[in-house]
């Protein structure tokens, strides 16, 4: 589909050097991320940051926006240092066009946080969650999905520098956001019971682990069924 529509963008606007030509190429990238192949992903990525470089000049949302999806494809390489230099020049241009305040910027932060937690840099990833928590809060109010996806990396900063209370208090925080946003029965609900649980299971408190890990199953297995990946990676943990 997304193919036939680069074929007739590219003909109706005579050659590549249009915003339409660069859209289609670049949800080409995104299909192909979304199946795992992230060479072509990248190569469709690329181009699409040429054309919006050429077509809006280099501070551009658009082009803030390819460099997030180059970083993102050099982040599920493990290509850490790669994927810092594209998020850092989409948050570049993210605040010198629309300032400091906005959701793109927040993404982001959050984009390189993560990043910094997978070097194992956490100091500098615990300070780059907490900026983009800040921006969510003030820019969506407390109870919006990215402040909770904000405490729960905060809080998986804090587990993997063993501070475990910390990383408790910040997934209750998630776990009670998502609750009230989505309900009880929700994926990320169950990703918050289990991301609880797996700090209990860290303080050695098996019990109240299981625990979590039973309501995280049993949501997953509601919503997602019996046989997906996140079901079946808990099952062997839960009382039935």
């Amino acid at each position: 589909m997304y193919t036939k529509s680069l074929d007739i963008r590219t003909r109706i606007h005579g050659g590549d050097n249009h915003p339409d030509v660069s859209t289609s190429i670049n949800n080409l990238g995104t299909v192909y991320a979304g199946k795992g192949d992230l060479e072509n992903a990248l190569v469709q990525f690329q181009k699409a940051l040429e054309i919006r470089t050429r077509v809006f000049g280099s501070d551009h949302p658009d082009v803030a926006a390819s460099y997030s999806n180059i970083g993102n494809v050099y982040n599920r390489q493990g290509q850490y240092e790669r994927a810092l230099e594209y998020y850092q020049k989409a948050l570049e241009i993210g605040i010198k066009v629309s300032g400091q305040d906005q959701p793109d910027v927040a993404g982001s932060f959050n984009n390189i946080g993560e990043v910094y937690r997978k070097k194992g840099d956490l100091e500098n990833a615990l300070v780059q969650h907490q900026k983009a928590l800040e921006i969510r809060t003030r820019v969506f109010g407390s109870e919006h999905p990215d402040v909770a996806a904000s405490y729960n990396n905060i809080g998986n900063v804090y587990q993997k520098k063993g501070d475990l209370e910390n990383a408790l208090v910040q997934h209750q925080k998630a776990l009670e956001i998502r609750t009230r946003v989505f309900g009880s029965d929700h994926p990320d609900v169950a990703a918050s019971y289990q991301n609880i649980g797996i700090v209990y299971g860290k303080k050695g408190d098996r019990a109240a682990a299981t625990e979590m890990y039973t309501k995280a199953y049993h949501i997953f297995l509601t919503v997602l069924g019996p046989h997906h990946p996140q079901t079946q990676g808990l099952k062997p943990f839960v009382d039935e």
